[in-house]
């Protein structure tokens, strides 16, 4: 059984961060029931360009929803909210990632559902917080990397401010919330009563400094960027250049220094005492920088991958392309295949997690509101009353 079998969850979601959270959910077994806005025909993510699957579903939405149930409602609406209720009656949390201050205004808090089910649990993922000077503010992952300071620590130092390259702080703040909002529902279970949790996505760009804001805090050390984004006190931990362009090198312990100096002939090099620890090889990472590309541009990145053969740390600097067709990619299902109605191979990044001897879900994202009557009927609904919400906007 998958480990989140019989887990219900609703979904007052849109965009990147909260669907995220939520399909690492449906990836383990909850159900996952997506709460798509009837008056604005769905999530805003549907219309994300440039790829398009059919006329109202994207690549970009299929990304962040596979494995969901789709239900349209219009939760500004008393119907809507009814529909929402008996839903909660039936379900172990509701995540959402409205802005700070929409939370209590579509009625999705612990203190307005409670009535309904005293253990739901409702987590809640903005961008700043529902309380506070920003609480009905607007905002997204760049904005976070940018006030958090990834972007002084992202590029080649004397450049340009750089973000990072993926929506990191997005992704991150999903995987918290479904982290909250599992916490919350075992506690639930244990004690019988619920409550609301709490992300942001400011909160996650400023958790994730993590050591760095150690450093500064306790020792005020500012960290900026690095040449050839290099570990700030670990070398060598960084981009060398090759025959035919770069390699990067972790020698994040000090047994591995010994063990590229060996590979790459240079045993004399483990002794000596310009080199003969992190602090030294630190106090002279420019040397030693160019003394490890002179001995790495003899041979190809391949060459030396192969030569390291899992004795050193290294890796292959890839473009997206090259990353999602290796053969370490693709020979172990790390790339999913799983029909959609206008493309019956769609394919997608695996999930992160394994969890051998289950066959895990596979379904592509739904279409809007495609289990709008499924759900409903499940909930007792006749095809009369179905109906009527329908004609009044409810859903």
């Amino acid at each position: 059984m998958l480990p989140l079998a019989g887990v219900r969850i609703l979904a007052v979601e849109q965009y990147g961060a909260g669907p995220f959270g939520s399909m690492q959910l449906a990836d383990m077994g909850a159900e996952v029931i997506k709460i798509e806005n009837a008056r604005e025909g769905g999530d805003v993510s549907r219309g994300v360009g440039p790829y398009f699957l059919g006329t109202h579903d994207s690549h970009f939405f299929q990304a962040f929803n596979r494995n969901k149930r789709s239900i349209s409602l219009d939760l500004r609406q008393p119907a809507g909210q009814t529909i929402f209720h008996d839903l909660v009656k039936t379900a172990d949390g509701v995540l959402d990632n409205l802005r700070g201050d929409q939370p209590p205004r579509l009625g999705v808090t612990y203190d307005q559902l409670k009535s309904s089910n005293a253990k739901i649990v409702c987590a809640h993922l903005s961008a700043y917080g529902r309380t506070g000077a920003r609480t009905n503010w607007p905002g997204y992952d760049y904005l976070m990397q940018a006030e958090a300071g990834y972007l002084s620590l992202t590029g080649e130092p004397e450049q340009a401010p750089a973000r990072f390259g993926l929506s990191v702080v997005d992704m991150m703040a999903g995987l918290y919330a479904g982290f909250a909002l599992l916490g919350g529902i075992l506690s639930a279970r244990a004690t019988g009563t619920g409550r609301d949790v709490d992300v942001s996505l400011f909160d996650t760009a400023l958790s994730n400094l993590n050591y760095l804001a150690a450093w500064y805090l306790n020792e005020g050390h500012n960290q900026g960027r690095e040449p050839r984004s290099a570990h700030p006190s670990l070398t060598p931990s960084q981009l060398y250049r090759t025959q035919d362009g770069w390699i990067f090198i972790m020698c994040n312990k000090q047994k591995f220094w010994p063990a590229l100096c060996e590979k790459i002939g240079r045993p004399e090099w483990s002794e000596d005492p310009r080199f003969a620890d992190f602090r030294s090889r630190l106090a002279n990472r420019a040397e030693l920088t160019e003394l490890l590309d002179a001995a790495l541009m003899t041979r190809t990145s391949a060459a030396w991958l192969e030569h390291f053969a899992g004795s050193v740390p290294a890796a292959p600097v890839h473009d997206l392309q090259a990353a999602l067709t290796s053969d370490f990619v693709t020979s172990e299902d790390r790339v999913w295949t799983y029909p959609h109605p206008d493309r019956p191979d769609f394919r997608m990044a695996a999930p992160a997690f394994r969890l051998p001897g289950e066959d895990m879900p596979k379904q592509a994202a739904p279409a809007f509101g495609a289990d709008t009557d499924a759900v409903l009927t499940e909930l007792g609904y006749t095809g009369e009353r179905i109906a009527s919400l329908r004609a009044s906007g409810a859903i």
